[in-house]
């Protein structure tokens, strides 16, 4: 039996209330985030083990995950963490 992933059901929630357009993959202790119409990365949380915080990556021109700024990660809780990419202030996740 599976065990339940309240992370990723709350990750596939988010996509579900916007409509779509991700893949969500659990991978190497957090979750990758692909286009749905390619398959072309778009974000990858990873926890930090602050309850429900994550460490947002984006996918870089170095082809690997990498975190979001020159001074450091981005760490956010969870649903900000989804806001932060729906939104995407610094255009790096939607290209």
């Amino acid at each position: 039996m599976r065990k339940s992933d309240p992370l990723l059901a709350r990750i596939e929630a988010f996509n579900q209330a916007q409509e779509g357009g991700v893949i969500v993959r659990r991978a190497k202790g957090g979750y990758s985030l692909f286009g749905e119409e390619y398959g072309t990365p778009v974000a990858r949380l990873r926890p930090t083990g602050n309850g429900d915080e994550v460490e947002v990556l984006w996918w870089s021109h170095r082809d690997k995950w990498e975190p979001v700024g020159e001074f450091g990660g981005v760490i956010l809780p969870l649903d900000d963490a989804l806001e932060y990419i729906a939104e995407d202030p610094l255009g790096c996740f939607w290209i």
